[in-house]
């Protein structure tokens, strides 16, 4: 197998509603094994993950991809050949780093892999016609008839060689080529006094059939990068096929190289389930405890409503004694006050009544007298 596993984690996986594109949907009941694989032959990067014998997560990492952390423990990733969003939920916050951190590590790689077999393929698919872009540059420099520079031109059509890493350089538009001057035109050359005009027609000539190049050259240059668009484009399509029919295979290889992994997952997936079953009578046993407690709060409710009504009547029966305290407290400070005029008015009756008993004494004495005397 070319493919090889080089990170692994564990984490709970995702992936978004693709009805509403809102909410998560789990696709795994407990944590399971997310790796990164990397197969050699083809320079292509992966995460897989596999809940027994079902792959949830195929993802080829490509370079327009972007890891994001939506919280401390969770990140998300979108792929467009899947359509659609996964989302990781890691145990700790370190764990997330780490997964990031390779997603871009390989991110990157996965670029440099691009890159270099695009210019594997441009520099194969255009070897001889960078050649005939060499020899029509070549024929630019050399000072020919006009009628030849044409036909050469028609015969040599510029293709987009330059552009994949020849070392001819590109004829800019309207500049002309300066061509090489000889120090002796001919054994037979006029002397340059008598000749002057006759070689400034001629060079005339030249610059004109090399401006006439220059433009045939730059359509043709123009054209040639249309093309090369154009095959990019192809390309493009044809290598986004390629993995698309490779998807399939991948994954049917991946489970059979997983046997072993498999199993080792679905011994830690029974220890997870056992740890999880421990945790979820430990959590019922936490609910009856929170339910009793509940109980005895509205039991301890109902209790304290009771004796708040209890000391609302209270309250109430004692303002309505204190109200006939008052009264009692009035009625009797006004019986006080009776028995005090009634105490005074008494004892001027007593006085009133010794002065008379005196008085009356005295008579007796008087008329006890005269009867003695008589």
């Amino acid at each position: 197998m070319g493919e090889q596993p080089i990170f692994s984690t564990r984490a709970h996986v995702f992936q978004i509603d693709p009805s509403t594109k809102k909410n998560w949907v789990p696709t795994s009941k407990h944590a399971v094994t997310v790796s990164y694989f990397f197969d050699g032959t083809r320079n292509v990067y992966r995460i897989i993950s596999l809940d027994g014998s079902k792959a949830i997560i195929n993802s080829t990492i490509t370079p327009n991809m972007t890891f994001t952390k939506t919280s401390h423990k969770f990140g998300q990733w979108a792929d467009s050949r899947a359509n659609t969003v996964y989302g990781l939920g890691f145990p700790s916050e370190s764990h997330l780093t780490k997964f990031a951190d390779k997603f871009a590590e390989f991110k990157e790689a996965a670029r440099l892999a691009k890159e270099k077999s695009q210019e594997k393929i441009e520099l194969t698919s255009t070897p001889s016609q960078g050649g005939a872009v060499k020899r029509d540059v070549l024929s630019v420099n050399k000072p020919v008839k006009k009628k030849e520079s044409t036909s050469g031109d028609q015969q040599s059509p510029l293709t987009p060689g330059n552009f994949n890493g020849t070392d001819e350089e590109p004829v800019t538009p309207g500049t002309p080529q300066r061509p090489e001057v000889r120090a002796e035109p001919s054994q037979n050359a006029l002397p340059f006094s008598q000749s002057s005009s006759s070689i400034g027609k001629h060079w005339e000539a030249e610059l004109e059939a090399l401006k006439g190049n220059n433009a045939k050259l730059t359509a043709a240059l123009l054209e040639s990068t249309a093309n090369v668009k154009q095959w990019k484009q192809q390309l493009a399509a044809y290598q986004e096929e390629a993995e698309r029919l490779h998807k399939r295979v991948t994954e049917l290889e991946c489970v059979s190289s997983q046997t072993t992994a498999i199993k080792s997952q679905k011994t830690e997936l029974n220890q997870t389930i056992e740890e999880l079953e421990a945790a979820l009578r430990a959590k019922e046993e936490e609910l009856q405890r929170l339910k009793a407690e509940v109980e005895s709060a509205n039991e301890f409710q109902t209790r304290k409503d009771s004796l708040t009504l209890k000391l609302q009547d209270t309250e109430s029966r004692n303002q309505t004694l204190e109200a006939q305290l008052r009264e009692l407290e009035q009625r009797l400070e006004s019986s006080q006050q009776e028995r005090d005029a009634f105490h005074k008015s008494l004892r001027s009756l007593l006085e009133l009544l010794d002065s008379k008993i005196l008085e009356l004494t005295e008579l007796r004495d008087t008329l006890a007298k005269l009867l003695q005397s008589s």
